[in-house]
């Protein structure tokens, strides 16, 4: 993934972030020779028996399942190298909110990108488990603490058509475009800008960027001076 230095996020922290917030994962792999690649949504979570905090994601584990009908699943091998990029909080920069001249559209966006060799469940135990912690944190994130203690027998039902897996992770890599290139005042135009739309995606943009603002002013100005990407329709 390739990163200017000043897109990278300031701390781990929000790397694992969005991973658990934005948790439908796209799985890839590589498909026969001369053919394209495999992609599938896959839900995903990091190892739940971890007992200590995640503070980096490098080295941790994920855990994720998917329908055995599908033709990705019979592609992978016993240990497949593979990629799984997360989307986060994402939206449009119109060059009336710099009120500047000359300027360039752009599009303001977050994503994590994770390489790692995913290796197939065989156990039944382990695969029901899968299940049953991606419900539980889903529900504890997302949804209102749905117990899923009537529905167990319903999910060993269906576990014939589950393939789960795990995802031991080489390398994670955070791309955080926020208007870092602009001057702080056309910056903060920005995130204003943003936080009155009435669109959630502009309104996690401006989050962030407030986010940044108050979290990272000594580790930017830490950071060797940088040239500022060149402007852009989209990504650097």
């Amino acid at each position: 993934m390739f990163v200017p230095r000043v897109y990278r996020e300031p701390e781990e922290s929000w790397k694992i972030d969005l991973v658990r917030g934005n948790p439908l994962g796209q799985l890839v792999s590589n498909g026969a020779e001369g053919e394209a690649p495999w992609v599938t949504h896959v839900p995903i979570i990091i190892d739940p028996r971890v007992t200590e905090p995640v503070t980096s994601l490098s080295g941790a584990t994920l855990w994720g399942h998917m329908n055995i009908g599908n033709p990705h699943w019979r592609a992978l091998g016993p240990a497949t190298p593979v990629a799984v990029t997360f989307s986060g909080p994402h939206a449009y920069v119109s060059p009336t909110v710099y009120e500047t001249r000359p300027a360039a559209p752009t599009w303001n966006f977050t994503a994590v990108h994770i390489a790692g060799v995913l290796r197939k469940v065989d156990s039944t135990d382990e695969t029901l488990a899968t299940v049953q912690e991606t419900v539980r944190a889903y529900e504890r994130e997302f949804g209102a603490d749905w117990s899923m203690t009537e529905s167990v027998e319903y999910f060993r039902r269906i576990l014939p058509g589950v393939g789960a897996f795990r995802i031991a992770i080489s390398l994670a890599d955070g791309m955080f475009k926020l208007s870092q290139e602009q001057p702080p005042h056309v910056r903060e135009r920005v995130r204003a800008s943003f936080a009155c739309e009435a669109s959630t995606a502009h309104r996690d943009v401006a989050a962030l960027m407030g986010r940044l603002g108050t979290e990272d002013r000594e580790t930017v100005s830490a950071r060797p001076a940088a040239a500022p990407p060149p402007p852009s329709m989209g990504t650097p």
